[in-house]
C-alpha cells in the first residue's frame, strides 16, 4: 500500500551527529534496567542557589545532584561498579567515582544529547563542577576538546564506528573514563515530572522539574517546591535493597544541603574559592 498522502516517505541514513548514540544504545541492550523514584523538599536546595545567585555564581540541579550522589557512590562501592556479560562475565569495583551528565546540544546543525564525565565530583566540589558543566553547556561542540572523541567517531564509516565503539564500550577499564562510574541526565528545564533513562551505568539518576506540591509539615499540609529524582539501576550489579539506600542517602544530601561545615562539597566554602 501507498502512503496516506500518495508520496513515498524520503528515507536517507541517520545523521551522523547522531550515530554515538545509536551506538550507544546497541551497546546497553543486555543491561537489566529497574527502576525507583522519590521527592525532595528542595527548599533548603533552593535557598542556597538563591544565595549563591546573589553572589553572582550560578548553580545547576544537575550540578547539586552530581556532588550528593558522588558521595554517596563513594559509600557505596557495590553499586560503584559495572558488568560485563558474555561467556566470561566480569565484574568491576572502580576505585574512583565519575559522574557523566547528558547535555542537549546542536552539533553541525543537528540536535544531539552529548555527554561530558565529571571525576570524582564530591571532592572537587560544587563550584568546580558548575565550572566544568558551564564549559561544555556554552562552548561549541565542534570545537570543544571534550568532544573530540565523539566528533572522530562520526567521522568513520558506519561499520567501523560501530566496531570502535562496541569495542570500547566492552572495556571495564575505560568506562570511568567514557560513560563515568554513574549518570546524571536532566529533563528539569522543560515541564516534565519524572525522567526514567539508562545511562549505561549501574546507577543513572533522572532529574525532573521543581515544582509547588503539598508536604507534610508538622502535621500540617503546606505548599514546598519539590524535586522527582529517578535511579535506574541494572540489576545484574546490585540489588533492590542496595539501589534504595543509594536513592535514600542521595535524597538526604539533597534534602539536607549544605553539607555540615568543612565536608568538601559544602557550598559556602566553593562560592568563596571561585572568587
Amino acid at each position: 500500500m501507498g502512503s496516506p498522502t500518495g508520496r513515498a516517505p524520503q528515507l536517507a541514513p541517520p545523521p551522523r551527529e547522531r550515530r554515538h548514540t545509536l551506538f550507544f544504545l546497541e551497546a546497553i541492550r543486555d543491561f537489566s534496567p529497574v527502576f525507583l523514584d522519590t521527592e525532595i523538599d528542595a527548599t533548603r536546595l533552593l535557598a542556597d542557589r538563591e544565595r549563591a545567585r546573589a553572589d553572582g555564581l550560578r548553580r545547576s540541579v544537575a550540578g547539586y545532584v552530581l556532588v550528593a550522589a558522588g558521595g554517596v557512590l563513594a559509600r557505596h562501592p557495590e553499586a560503584n561498579a559495572a558488568y560485563r556479560g558474555g561467556l566470561r562475565p566480569r565484574l568491576a569495583r572502580f576505585s574512583t567515582v565519575a559522574g557523566k551528565i547528558t547535555l542537549d546540544r546542536t552539533l553541525d546543525g543537528t540536535r544531539v544529547v552529548l555527554s561530558t564525565v565529571v571525576p570524582e565530583p564530591h571532592t572537587a566540589g560544587l563550584a568546580e563542577v558548575q565550572r566544568r558543566l558551564d564549559r561544555v553547556r556554552d562552548g561549541d561542540p565542534a570545537e570543544l576538546p571534550e568532544f573530540a572523541g565523539i566528533r572522530a567517531l562520526h567521522s568513520l564509516p558506519w561499520l567501523r564506528g560501530r566496531w570502535r565503539f562496541a569495542r570500547a564500550a566492552r572495556d571495564l577499564t575505560l568506562r570511568p573514563l567514557i560513560t563515568g562510574t554513574f549518570a546524571v541526565t536532566s529533563l528539569g528545564h522543560r515541564p516534565v515530572d519524572g525522567f526514567h533513562s539508562v545511562g549505561g551505568t549501574t546507577i543513572t539518576l533522572g532529574v525532573g522539574r521543581i515544582v509547588e506540591r503539598p508536604v507534610v509539615r508538622d502535621g500540617a499540609i503546606v505548599a514546598a517546591p519539590v524535586l522527582r529524582l529517578s535511579l535506574a539501576f541494572d540489576h545484574r550489579v546490585i540489588d533492590g535493597a542496595e539501589a534504595a539506600d543509594v536513592l535514600a542517602e542521595i535524597r538526604e544530601a539533597l534534602q539536607e544541603w549544605p553539607a555540615p561545615a568543612g565536608a568538601p562539597d559544602r557550598p559556602q566554602a566553593d562560592a568563596r574559592s571561585a572568587r
